[in-house]
């Protein structure tokens, strides 16, 4: 059954990554939306005038009915005409940001979690079965929003949390500011933490 090891529950978060200082919100907010940019799809699309079916007719002869001329029904002020400068399916909403930066609005990220007392360091011992976590999970009161963190995805821990609703398992290095923050409890392995430092202090060295 899933268990918690003894080294996890003394293992000591490293100051450098998660007491790190938060001076404002600004780096967390920039990395969050571009999170949110770099995944939207361009999937919005819509049809120009010379697009749009029909129209071919022209309406009305251009003089003596006292109306406005028009040459086609497709026009962009009728109704089922083109649309003007509408998207088009090809934009691109991707946000670039440093990856010093990043990796700064993470630990500013993990920083506000720790301080929220949302981390946890345990070590999740599964056969694979969806149950076994389940069971970790109410042991250890961690409910709604879980996000797991370890150093390496098994199949038995994808096999065991793919089904469980709120519960979110990621490769330590593919941690990002947007699940931290919309995380209500963060789950790390013991394994994780130097994997964290390395990542996240040694290699801005």
């Amino acid at each position: 059954m899933a268990t918690t090891s003894t080294a996890a529950k003394t293992a000591t978060l490293p100051k450098e990554v998660f007491a790190v200082e938060v001076a404002n919100h600004e780096l967390l907010k920039l990395a969050y939306d571009a999170y949110l940019a770099n995944n939207r799809l361009a999937s919005a699309t819509t049809k120009t005038r010379g697009e749009v079916r029909g129209g071919g007719k022209k309406p009305w002869r251009q003089k003596g009915t006292g109306r406005a001329r028009f040459g086609s029904s497709r026009n962009p002020i009728w109704r089922g005409g083109g649309i003007v400068f509408g998207p088009l399916g090809n934009e691109n909403y991707t946000k670039k940001i440093s990856t010093r930066a990043k990796r700064q609005a993470i630990r500013q990220a993990l920083t506000l979690a720790n301080q929220a007392k949302k981390v946890h360091v345990l070590d999740i011992k599964t056969t694979g079965k969806t149950a076994e976590v389940v069971k970790f999970l109410a042991d250890n009161k961690l409910e709604r929003k879980v996000l797991i963190a370890v150093e390496e995805k098994t199949p038995e821990l994808i096999r065991a949390t793919n089904n469980i609703e709120n519960v979110l398992l990621v490769s330590t290095k593919y941690l990002s500011v947007y699940h931290i923050l919309n995380a209500d409890a963060i789950v790390l392995s013991s394994a994780s933490l130097p994997l964290l430092k390395d990542w996240l202090v040694k290699e801005e060295a």
